[in-house]
């Protein structure tokens, strides 16, 4: 499948410079346009990751009984975008803190996660949640309960999935509710995108991806 606003092939090999990693937060339609508008991400792809069933269809993964969560599957070019970067757009446009349900979607398939492929990843993903937890809890939101485990097998969803958002008839939706609170320096952080790049997501809108466009924002 070639990536209907990228260009890129979704399951293409990664190159010398390229890695990968799974975040989850909430219905997947509108987590992976958050992605795939950054610059320095090669590909996304939305499925299924977390659970015990193989190759899970999303009607069994709505069912909550494959232990799936939605995820989206992020590939980034590592010379122009850093993982702190993608770990800043993870833990802010989403609550980690609603355990199995995001905004109005609830069941275990909308819990928060990231599953890394790199030992460096889930240290770094550990450590920009310790740092976030306590930016949350001044100001008044309760513990994280987002998942964080390594080497978990990723299932492509259906192919109508992939890059819903963009694909014409679409309904525009999104169930995430950001917090409005910042990922700042964390122990390992080496931000590389701009203000400039995140001025283009304004939190305090509800569900301001559906009110943006679907072109890569220029780096």
């Amino acid at each position: 499948m070639q990536h209907v606003v990228l260009g890129s092939l979704l399951g293409a090999p990664l190159e010398d410079t390229h890695e990968e990693i799974l975040f989850a937060c909430g219905c997947f339609w509108g987590a992976e346009k958050g992605f795939w508008k950054l610059p320095g991400v090669v590909t996304t792809a939305v499925g299924y990751a977390g659970g015990t069933t193989d190759s899970p269809s999303y009607q069994e993964v709505c069912s909550g009984r494959t232990g799936h969560t939605e995820v989206v599957r992020v590939v980034w070019d590592i010379s122009i975008i850093d993982l702190s970067d993608l770990l800043k757009m993870f833990w802010e446009c989403h609550d980690p803190t609603q355990g199995n349900r995001q905004g109005n979607d609830r069941g275990s398939q909308y819990r928060s996660a990231i599953y890394t492929t790199t030992s460096q990843q889930l240290s770094q993903a550990q450590a920009s949640r310790d740092s976030y937890q306590e930016s949350l809890r001044n100001n008044g939101f309760s513990s994280i309960t987002t998942e964080i485990k390594t080497n978990q097998h990723f299932y492509y969803a259906e192919e109508y999935h992939q890059q819903y958002l963009a694909r014409p008839g679409s309904r525009p939706y999104c169930s995430a509710m950001p917090t409005q609170v910042q990922l700042n320096e964390f122990p390992g952080s080496n931000y590389k995108l701009s203000q400039e790049v995140w001025s283009n997501f304004d939190w305090k809108i509800k569900h301001c991806v559906l009110r943006s466009n679907n072109n890569p924002i220029a780096s």
